[in-house]
Parts: structure tokens; sequence; C-alpha cells
């Protein structure tokens, strides 16, 4: 879980360069990314984690902070692995 956290963080400071993020930071509350860089952070989550972001899955509050992040690609995957 840690290293998504870093990777996620990684990808993340690309675009919100005003403050060191926290895993638990609402990256839309700090106000420097728009909705073009959802579909970007959509895009690098299934690219970097092979993983698919279904309709289901399109709930702000999965993408709201690193730890959210994290937590629906560890619940991607081990659904995956059943």
């Amino acid at each position: 879980m840690e290293e998504i956290r870093n990777q996620t963080r990684a990808f993340l400071s690309n675009y919100i360069k005003s403050q060191p993020l926290k895993d638990n930071d609402d990256i839309f509350a700090i106000g420097d990314v728009n909705s073009l860089f959802a579909m970007q952070l959509v895009m690098f989550i299934e690219k970097e984690f092979g993983i698919e972001i279904d309709n289901d899955d399109l709930d702000l509050n999965n993408f709201r902070s690193i730890q959210a992040i994290a937590t629906l690609i560890a619940s991607k995957r081990a659904a995956v692995s059943q």
C-alpha cells in the first residue's frame, strides 16, 4: 500500500505544487486541479496499476485523497485476484 501511495503522490505532485501532499489531504479542496485533471488521474491509475475504473468507481470520494485512491486500487486488485 505504501508503494501505491508513493506512486500516486509522485503523479499528483506534477499538478499540485502549492504544498506537499499528505495521505489524507483533499486534493480537490486544495484548488490546483480541474475536471481535465480528474480524467488524467483515472487514466494514470488504470495504466500505472493495471486496473479498470468502472462507472461505479467514479465517486469523487474514491479520488479525494492519496489514501482514498490507494484504498480503491487495493480493493480493485483484491477483487481481481478472487
